[in-house]
């Protein structure tokens, strides 16, 4: 059997999504396409492991059945994507792997619940009848693609699957602009956001804001890639169709430790104790939606976690009030979070400034990195990381500018490992470098009226160079004397051509 690359079966899969363009806008066919991705490869998993039980227990199906059962995921009878596809040309595509999804939602209990109660292949949103059908029917077909064949013999590792999930994610998002990169931060951003966060073994890791999780798993990846085990992703996500993406995905990664909600963070934050406290947390990482407005003014005044005690955040810019909610859920010893914001926080006034000046005095605030602008999808203004601890060595704060280094691209700018690797590596030196960072003392903010603007603490000016005035004099002379020469050697040609008065 011929192994499969990701760049073949990444390929394929946005190929699918031909059968919906120009009839679906992106925004919506996206959970169409992922949704059908995940049918598409817990089938072929399903069927790949009953052929290896059948081979090794030819004479014994009441064996080979009382494996399957064992599995642990459950593919109830005619719920496979190949009992869909074999029906594809009949009436109620739709109705039918609704159905499907339904049933297996079921069948898997606590791993899958409500993951599939925001999609419907049977909407409207398709089309009338004929035309849903219609598409449907293709997009069985596509998915039939030999590419797409994400047997576990064929495809190797589980991440390929995962790998081929989160392309198409990234797809969306940087097709879709805003709406759909609001659940998607870019992986090198991820990158060093983990990074940053340095998670250990056993650390338990929250995203407030989880998109699809691919923040999440980037922590989660990092401990796995140094050996460790042990720990468990936490999140919440707001929007329905978005939290299945994380649900769905998490399960394609093989993350098995992990609780996601479905919810507003601030307004009914989910993660909660049994005494029905906020849960603490290692790491919090989160790249919120950037100066939300409603974001929930009115619940903040009476939040009842205390969330809010250093001030709340004006009504139209949410920003700081997914911060402090970060800082809250914090362990006291271990607790440090890496949040994504737009660079008014550094510096706004009003209750933002005094709510900055406190998470200061209070030294919880550790780093603040800024990055090249058009990183992020849906957007081209730069952004910034904040780092803050809840247990620092000194009341210092690293100011690293970022901005500058990145690789040019049309419409999105990126980060290569180069960049990420010098930026984690000057945060965690914590060593003045010219023109890239600077180690500020609490004195030098608050004698900056505690304004973070980058600038303020990272002189990036470049001086020009200094002009000799005697030598430009000197150089003058010499060209006038040139064409001096030059002018007169003309003269003497065009006498010699009969050019004359």
């Amino acid at each position: 059997m011929t192994p499969v690359t990701q760049a073949e079966i990444n390929k394929a899969a946005w190929g699918a999504c031909d059968t919906f363009r120009g009839v679906v806008d992106p925004s919506v066919y996206k959970d169409y396409v992922l949704t059908l991705l995940f049918l598409k490869y817990v089938s072929d998993v399903w069927k790949d492991h009953y052929a290896r039980y059948q081979s090794e227990h030819p004479d014994s199906p009441e064996l080979v059945e009382a494996m399957m059962q064992q599995e642990s995921f459950k593919l109830p009878e005619g719920a496979s994507f190949d009992a869909l596809h074999k029906r594809r040309h009949e009436a109620g595509n739709g109705e039918r792997i609704d159905k499907a999804l339904h049933a297996i939602e079921e069948a898997n209990g606590e791993k899958l619940r409500d993951v599939f109660q925001d999609i419907s292949f049977n909407s409207n949103k398709l089309g009338d009848e004929e035309q849903k059908n219609d598409i449907l029917r293709h997009l069985l077909e596509d998915f039939a693609n030999p590419a797409l064949d994400l047997r576990p013999s064929r495809v190797g590792q589980l991440d390929i699957i995962g790998g081929a999930y989160e392309y198409l994610i990234s797809r969306f998002a940087a097709t879709a602009g805003k709406k759909a990169g609001e659940f998607y931060t870019p992986a090198e951003v991820s990158d060093l956001m983990a990074r940053l966060a340095d998670p250990q073994p056993g650390d338990h890791i929250c995203d407030p804001t989880c998109g699809s999780a691919s923040l999440l798993m980037k922590c989660g990846r990092l401990i796995r890639n140094n050996g460790g085990k042990g720990y468990a992703l936490f999140g919440q996500e707001a929007i329905g169709s978005t939290w299945a993406l994380a649900k769905m995905n998490l399960f394609l990664h093989g993350e098995e430790n992990h609780q996601i909600e479905w919810g507003d963070t601030i307004r009914n934050p989910k993660l909660r104790t049994k005494d029905d406290a906020l849960r603490h947390f290692d790491v919090v990482v989160a790249n919120p939606p950037f100066s939300l407005d409603k974001w929930g003014t009115e619940a903040a005044e009476t939040d009842k976690f205390g969330r809010f005690r250093r001030g709340v955040p004006p009504k139209t810019k949410g920003d700081y009030a997914f911060i402090l909610h970060m800082i809250e859920t914090l362990k006291p010893k271990t607790g440090r979070a890496v949040v994504v914001v737009p660079h008014g926080v550094l510096f706004r006034g009003s209750s933002e400034g005094k709510i900055r000046q406190k998470l200061i005095e209070e030294n919880l605030l550790d780093a603040v990195i800024g990055l090249p602008e058009k990183l992020f999808f849906g957007t081209g203004i730069p952004a910034a990381l904040l780092v803050f601890r809840k247990h620092k060595a000194d009341d210092s704060v690293m100011f690293v500018d970022a901005s500058r280094e990145f690789i040019s691209g049309t419409n999105q700018n990126a980060l290569d490992q180069s960049h990420i690797d010098k930026i984690v590596a000057t945060y965690a030196a914590r060593k003045t470098v010219d023109k890239y960072a600077y180690r500020a003392t609490r004195a030098e903010i608050e004698e900056n009226d505690f304004n973070l603007n980058i600038p303020r603490y990272v002189d990036t000016f470049e001086e020009e160079e200094e002009i000799d005035l005697m030598a430009v004099r000197t150089e003058r002379q010499a060209l006038k004397a040139d064409l001096t020469e030059l002018e007169a050697r003309m003269e003497g040609y065009l006498l010699e051509l009969g050019f004359n008065d």
